[in-house]
């Protein structure tokens, strides 16, 4: 009778422990799902439309925009990171930011090889950019750089920009119109409450817009809606700091003013936000359907990721922490970190945007890989010739983007406020314009074919795109002689440059015949191939 009187007692003190839990339990959700409702609804009264037209700021209503064919048809863009960042111009190289969330997670953001993110690895005393500001400006502030930038302005020559764009096969250019670390490249109106003169005198943004529009080119802006140093001080060391640092109304009111001046302002064909947006949904679709009010052939990316309730608890430590420590566990599993480069498709975009990676599959949306020349996006002096992608392996990014019903948004990083494109990168430029030159008929205003891809029988990979009734074949290597295309039955009539090709099918391959000299990547024409 001692023992089960025991027993009893311990029942029923495990009895309330778990009632106890349960308890605590229901009442986080409790407050998680008021809290998400409060928040939302409060967030979501401040939102409102500044434009009439056929959209209007709800899902429904946006999903209903199409995609343009001009953006479908343009497999090659130019992207531009600059700003005050490239006058420093340094960031330590050797490895990539995916890599170092699974060496060394809690300072990955002050180590990467992004030059663009000088102004918050300079607040970390033990980083490398910390120490290459000390020793070539002493306790400068990051502001400070602003005069030398103007400087150099008086030799930039966005014509010249232009003409280069053009002459490289680009069909569109994206500028940083602000970066991250704050500096709008604009003369705006939208006052910064914690640096109110932080942006260009000269007209940055109208005058580039107007040099690569008097090419024939489409012109973009770039915006980091999701991240802004100038509204806090704090220096971001980890994936958490970087995403989920707590903005007030303060900053989601000034984003949203700016971003609108941008709209009114240059008319912008591409609207490429990044890293997430300070906003609850309505506030951001109201935002989405005046810029197509305003741009009806306009095209916004996929990096809208909208804040909430949870992301503002978790912007507060100890939350913050938690965080931090599961990502760090969560990054030591196999290709974990390698998720980061491509993000999450949100409820509406355009397009997809994997950074620094592609797909090798029919994509039914379209995309476009997003990727620096060499490891930073902004202009990075560490970096030499050796560290820049081969001419290449960027005609294989585009060739297979364009396969796979993508495009390649390639960055350029100049240095300066002069602008000076270094020449590795115009060497860049200058090969893939190149081949662009005399293949544009297999990329531009093209479509992806009933299969990506093929191997030949040398292991070269070959793309194919589909134009009316041609089909194109981009042999991925340097052929020469014979090309045998393995497990593939092609038709139709060959020709390589204008020059007839003939084309045999035996056991299930097709050869095209003394078809190749050694040039790398070259394009057969494949008529009524379709």
């Amino acid at each position: 009778m001692v023992n089960e009187g025991r027993v009893g007692k311990r029942r029923h003190r495990v009895r309330r422990f778990f009632g106890r839990v349960l308890g605590v339990v229901v009442a986080v959700v409790l407050v998680f799902v008021v809290g998400t409702y409060v928040w939302s609804w409060r967030d979501g009264r401040k939102a409102e439309m500044t434009t009439s037209g056929p959209y209007t700021g709800d899902l429904e209503s946006l999903r209903k925009h199409p995609l343009p064919r001009w953006f479908a048809d343009a497999k090659f863009g130019v992207m531009l990171h600059w700003g005050l960042y490239s006058v420093p111009g340094y960031a330590p190289k050797g490895t990539t930011f995916n890599k170092l969330l699974e060496t060394r997670y809690g300072d990955a953001m002050t180590h990467n090889p992004y030059a663009e993110d000088y102004a918050n690895a300079m607040k970390d005393p033990e980083s490398p950019t910390a120490a290459f500001h000390r020793q070539h400006y002493g306790d400068a502030a990051y502001s400070d750089f602003t005069e030398e930038f103007d400087a150099g302005l008086e030799r930039w020559d966005p014509d010249k920009w232009a003409a280069q764009f053009k002459a490289a096969g680009a069909a569109y250019v994206v500028v940083t119109a602000k970066y991250a670390d704050g500096y709008s490249m604009w003369p705006t109106t939208v006052r910064n409450p914690h640096a109110p003169d932080f942006h260009a005198k000269r007209d940055l943004m109208g005058e580039l817009a107007t040099a690569v529009r008097k090419q024939g080119l489409k012109f973009g802006v770039y915006y980091s809606g999701g991240v802004d140093w100038t509204f806090q001080t704090k220096v971001v060391k980890t994936l958490g700091d970087y995403a989920y640092l707590p903005y007030g109304e303060e900053y989601r009111q000034y984003a949203i003013d700016q971003v609108h001046e941008l709209i009114q302002r240059y008319k912008p064909d591409i609207l490429w936000n990044d890293i997430s947006w300070p906003t609850g949904s309505k506030r951001l679709y109201a935002l989405m359907a005046d810029y197509y009010n305003t741009v009806p052939d306009g095209v916004v990316d996929d990096r809208w990721s909208t804040s909430s309730f949870s992301r503002q608890v978790l912007g507060r430590q100890p939350f913050r922490w938690g965080f931090d420590q599961v990502m760090k566990g969560v990054f030591q599993l196999p290709n974990a970190a390698d998720s980061v480069s491509t993000p999450a498709d949100v409820p509406h975009s355009d397009f997809r945007t994997p950074e620094y990676a592609d797909f090798d599959t029919i994509q039914s949306k379209f995309w476009q890989q997003d990727r620096g020349i060499g490891g930073s996006f902004g202009y990075n002096r560490e970096e030499s010739e050796a560290d820049y992608a081969k001419v290449p392996e960027l005609i294989n990014s585009l060739a297979s983007g364009a396969a796979n019903n993508g495009a390649l948004l390639l960055n350029i990083g100049p240095s300066g406020g002069e602008g000076k494109i270094v020449p590795g990168q115009l060497s860049r430029l200058t090969g893939v314009g190149a081949w662009l030159r005399t293949n544009r008929e297999a990329m531009d205003g093209t479509r992806p074919w009933t299969r990506s891809s093929a191997t030949t029988t040398a292991g070269d990979k070959v793309v194919f795109t589909t134009k009316g009734k041609n089909l194109y074949a981009v042999v991925l290597g340097t052929p020469k002689g014979d090309i045998t295309i393995k497990d593939l039955t092609l038709h139709g009539t060959a020709t390589h440059l204008g020059t007839p090709i003939p084309l045999t099918v035996e056991d299930g391959n097709t050869t095209l015949k003394a078809a190749a000299d050694g040039t790398y990547a070259p394009v057969y024409r494949l008529a009524g191939g379709v």
